[in-house]
């Protein structure tokens, strides 16, 4: 048995069905407010102060027993107001209904009395949430936390990525997002074993596809899931598949869902062209605003001039970008990270269809110097002259998918541990320079954790440009031989909305090899923004 010490608790409304009303609570040991609507939970709470049925309720100490079959809770009981009168509810039938309740009037109220069987508290107790909330806001931060296993930690049982290929000349040039996003799903359910019904979501991170949610539901359906597994889709430029990975583990945490699916995908070979404008309104408003239309390639020039980040500096990073990525391909590093898609692919000189089955990355140049770099013309030579076709993020298309279950329920079915999911942050930036966005994302991001730089074992920081990719290792003062072991964006190629989570397939593998821990994943995001997630390996 232990006490809690709540200083008030509010409640307004009346309940209908075992749904409706408001809890505020306010802990006096940690200041914390919860202000969410109220539902119908198991419990027996016993009040130990007499309650004021016209006004805030004040409440002493409360004994809160964990040795029953409830969750431990800190929640007492809320007033539920209808007019001058108060119900306070023996039970709640399991079906909703409400039977005969006890009227309770200021001047019949006792100082001690109990609420039995199911009463009125946060809706996030529905699944023993406020619970676990408060257990990690009191727990300790650092590596013993994050290292830490409970039941209701987020976990990954599978996540593998397609061969990344190069738009409009690679293996993938030709096969729609839809039959892509098929075979990938496919994939899951062969590898996985996961019972599809099982699959309560589905989040695809996408940037340029048009009518993105029809085709990923109809992928879906096609490759198996049931109509009662939904989908969804999501841009956050080329942050999405992470924030795929975020929405689905949000879910998860807070009791929407118990099993769900996050996936990014893009073909830039059969992207739209780009055409994009502001309202002169809008344009004329704010700088920053008409900044957002600049293209990459300028605010890579920008982050260049502006922090001193010389063309020498970027070849050589993108030189060992290429080096690192073709010794991985070669020692089959990749292969476990790789699904097979099979495809059709058009000759353009002879207009020949063939079909095909891609294994494997084909944006990987053998043999890249530094001195072989150095000779690439500048690619915007309108705005400077230090990013090249070589030292910038190749355009590819491809995809990547990662499954995420609570530990518990990976126990429960029997699925794979892979790693944990501690969590995610995002920061914005000035939209001209916004390649930086890792430099500040990072540091945000181990601060919540209460991590350094050198609790990470390795960093998977997306090169969109060696521009930012050397300003933002200058600037975290991060050794190089932690950072992208198996190669980048530079040498894989950058399918914009398959990033965020091909990182995490590429992170993890590698922390497998290794027999490394802890993992940062990172990126820049265009308009000025940055992202970044920490993860645990649990395969060691």
């Amino acid at each position: 048995m232990r006490t809690l010490t709540p200083v008030s608790l509010v409640g307004q409304g009346c309940v209908t069905g075992g749904l409706g009303g408001y809890a505020s609570i306010l802990y006096d040991s940690m200041k914390v407010t919860l202000n969410t609507k109220v539902r119908a939970v198991s419990r027996i709470i016993k009040i130990t102060q007499k309650p004021n049925l016209h006004g805030p309720t004040k409440l002493g100490p409360l004994p809160v027993d964990d040795t029953g079959p409830w969750p431990a809770t800190s929640v007492v009981a809320t007033r539920l107001a209808t007019s001058s009168i108060d119900y306070i509810t023996p039970g709640i039938h399991p079906l909703g209904t409400l039977k005969p309740a006890s009227l309770i009037s200021p001047q019949t109220a006792t100082h001690s009395y109990s609420i039995n069987r199911k009463l009125a508290v946060p809706e996030i107790m529905a699944s023993g949430r406020l619970n676990s909330i408060l257990n990690h806001l009191k727990m300790p931060s650092g590596l013993a936390a994050v290292t830490s296993k409970n039941p209701d930690d987020i976990v990954v049982t599978f996540a593998m990525r397609t061969p990344l290929t190069k738009a409009l000349k690679g293996g993938l040039k030709d096969t729609p997002v839809d039959f892509l996003l098929m075979q990938l799903f496919q994939h899951v359910l062969e590898k996985s074993r996961i019972d599809p019904k099982l699959v309560e979501d589905i989040s695809v991170g996408n940037v340029n596809e048009p009518y993105i949610p029809y085709k990923a539901r109809a992928a879906a359906l096609a490759a198996g899931f049931p109509n009662t597994t939904a989908v969804s889709s999501v841009n956050r430029f080329c942050s999405s598949g992470l924030m795929a990975v975020q929405g689905i583990a949000n879910q998860i945490s807070s009791g929407s869902i118990e099993i769900g699916l996050a996936v990014g995908v893009e073909s830039m070979s059969r992207a739209p062209g780009q055409g994009l404008d502001l309202a002169p309104e809008v344009l004329s408003a704010s700088q920053e605003a008409e900044d957002c239309l600049q293209p990459m390639g300028q605010t890579s020039e920008n982050l260049a001039k502006d922090f001193n980040v010389p063309r020498e500096a970027q070849d050589q990073f993108a030189a060992k970008s290429y080096q690192k990525a073709e010794h991985a391909q070669k020692s089959g590093w990749f292969e476990e990270e790789i699904v097979p898609i099979t495809t059709r692919v058009k000759d353009p000189k002879t207009g020949e269809v063939r079909q095909v089955t891609v294994i494997a990355d084909d944006g990987i140049r053998y043999g890249t110097t530094f001195e072989s770099l150095s000779k690439i013309r500048p690619a915007f030579p309108e705005w400077g002259d230090k990013s090249t076709g070589g030292n910038s993020s190749q355009v590819t298309d491809g995809g990547a998918a990662v499954l995420l279950m609570k530990r518990g329920m990976a126990e429960k079915l029997g699925q794979p541990i892979l790693a944990k999911f501690c969590g995610s942050t995002v920061v914005g930036l000035a939209p001209r320079i916004m390649g930086i966005g890792p430099s500040l994302a990072i540091p945000k991001l181990l601060g919540k954790f209460g991590l350094t730089k050198d609790d990470i074992d390795i960093f998977e920081i997306n090169e969109a440009f060696a521009s930012m990719a050397v300003y933002c290792l200058r600037e975290l003062g991060l050794e190089e031989e932690k950072v992208n072991p198996r190669g980048g964006a530079i040498a894989l190629g950058h399918p914009l909305g398959a990033t965020g989570a091909r990182q995490v397939v590429t992170g993890l593998a590698e922390m497998r090899r290794q027999k490394k821990k802890v993992l940062v994943t990172s990126m820049c995001i265009g308009t000025g923004q940055g992202k970044a997630a920490l993860w645990i390996n649990e395969v060691l």
